[in-house]
């Protein structure tokens, strides 16, 4: 299984404000699903109500973007994980930002959507020729650790340690696993601790 990811590239989408918490991103009524299926339709959705229509992510522009553009300290609150699924089943497939909640991050990092950082002035720069030409593909390239847009380009950050998961495509710790299941049989069978061989035999 190949699981790298070393460019994102797409339409982006601009989500203007500090602190945009998880319940925000979805809003705790949709814990109770079962699965993230249809989840997409909920993200922001009481933002996207009380603007009537105005929020980006009801926006015509903006509909089929795969990279969001964000503020300060993005996903914080609580630990659901259903935020960035919310974000993946609407389509989002990488984030920039100037920082991101801990946990958020790690949730993202867990399902494959890197989140780099570049500084306020950047990110304000970016999300003003995103709003000036909705059109423009977003390219975020975790090899040069760069972001570009026609003629704009910034430096971004990601920790070293995550931006090498995602390039070996070793992030996917699921995946690492179904890929390796025959490495692992052989290695459980010789843990004395282990009864796979006994019960495999019965």
């Amino acid at each position: 299984m190949v699981s790298e990811v070393k460019i994102v590239s797409g339409r982006a989408v601009p989500l203007i404000g500090d602190d945009i918490d998880t319940d925000r991103i979805i809003p705790a009524r949709y814990l109770k699903a079962v699965t993230f299926d249809g989840l997409g339709e909920g993200v922001f959705i009481d933002d996207r109500k009380a603007l009537n229509g105005e929020h980006p992510f009801d926006q015509p522009q903006y509909q089929g973007a795969t990279v969001l553009v964000v503020n300060r300290n993005f996903g914080c609150g609580s630990s659901r994980e259903h935020a960035p699924q919310a974000l993946a089943k609407w389509g989002i497939r990488a984030l920039i930002g100037e920082s991101f909640a801990e946990i958020f991050f790690g949730n993202c990092v867990a399902m494959g959507i890197p989140c780099v950082t570049a500084d306020a002035a950047n990110v304000k720069q970016l999300q003003e020729l995103i709003t000036a030409n909705s059109q423009a593909d977003v390219t975020v390239n975790l090899e040069t650790l760069q972001v570009q847009s026609g003629n704009f380009s910034t430096p971004v950050t990601i920790g070293e340690g995550t931006r090498s998961t995602f390039i070996a495509g070793t992030w996917d710790a699921c995946g690492q696993l179904v890929a390796n299941t025959d490495q692992i049989r052989v290695t459980a069978a010789k843990l004395p601790y282990v009864g796979w061989g006994n019960l495999a035999a019965s």
